[in-house]
């Protein structure tokens, strides 16, 4: 396999894999429990959840290391095992994933910057920690995803690219304000976030959760607008969840999240899967839509 950034410069349009938290769930984890250690005490069905994926025809499958951080594994007190997690996350997705490429998750630690409770070092030294192990455990990129703050995905690009060779993706969720412009919960533009990560090192930019591809189309074109020249992931949710029985559903099917990959591609992204909602399903759904998109521009 060639680097992910090569392929996509031929134009090629590449399909990434759906959710992982349903999955967890659906396979026994319980309310409260650590779903990262899951890959270590769950390995074999962690591998299935990445072999689901990539079965479905994504190219490219993600780790169960999304919570992984010191900070985050703090709370269940497995903050010394901060690299055996990552590491057998990465183990396990590479495993299932067979010659896909696994893009290993680093999601935000929930300390902030802002509040002085968590300096840009330490923030450095736990997204170190991740990513020197992801890559042991055979990643072949990082998606620091669900980012809402630049200074903190700043950290955690830096800590990829000066000790690790692996090719690195960052997304940040973006939430529609009463006036009809994108922000993060910091307060960042779809443009401000792309110039951070570019500017920082990132290979890949993008946008997950929060919104479905109706709304990432428009997240996407600013973008694009504001740097043409990048490279674009989207893992957008199966909709805008809606509560039901006290529990949230994503109401789009896989025939409804494919009908709009055409406009998504249109409007600059050239990497698209699915967030919260989204099965294997979805993600051989927006395969087939995305190969006759690539056999059409070959």
């Amino acid at each position: 396999m060639g680097k992910i950034v090569d392929v996509l410069k031929t134009g090629k349009i590449l399909v990434s894999d759906g959710a992982w938290g349903t999955f967890l769930y659906e396979k026994g984890m319980k309310a409260g429990e650590c779903p990262d250690a899951w890959s270590v005490n769950r390995f074999d069905d962690v591998v299935d959840i990445a072999k689901s994926y990539a079965d479905a025809g994504a190219d490219m499958v993600e780790a169960n290391s999304f919570g992984a951080s010191y900070y985050k594994l703090e709370h269940f007190g497995l903050q010394d095992r901060a690299a055996e997690i990552n590491e057998y996350a990465a183990r396990a997705s590479r495993k299932g994933a067979g010659d896909k490429y696994v893009i290993a998750s680093i999601g935000p630690t929930g300390k902030l910057l802002v509040t002085e409770e968590v300096t840009e070092e330490d923030l450095y030294e736990a997204f170190k920690v991740q990513a020197v192990a992801l890559e042991k455990g055979g990643a072949d990129a990082v998606c620091i995803e669900t980012m809402s703050d630049a200074g903190e995905a700043c950290c955690a690009i830096r800590a990829t690219k000066e000790n690790t060779k692996l090719e690195i993706i960052t997304t940040f969720s973006f939430d529609k304000t009463v006036q009809g412009t994108y922000r993060t919960m910091m307060g960042l533009s779809p443009e401000d976030a792309v110039k951070a990560s570019l500017d920082a090192g990132s290979d890949i930019v993008g946008t997950n959760c929060g919104n479905g591809f109706e709304r990432m189309i428009e997240i996407v074109s600013e973008m694009k607008s504001a740097y043409p020249d990048a490279l674009i992931l989207v893992h957008a949710n199966a909709g805008l969840p809606q509560n039901v029985d006290g529990k949230d559903f994503f109401p789009e099917t896989p025939e409804m999240m494919a009908a709009q990959v055409d406009d998504l591609i249109k409007a600059g992204a050239n990497i698209i899967g699915g967030c919260c909602g989204s099965t294997p399903a979805h993600i051989a759904a927006i395969k087939k839509v995305v190969d006759a998109h690539n056999k059409k521009a070959a």
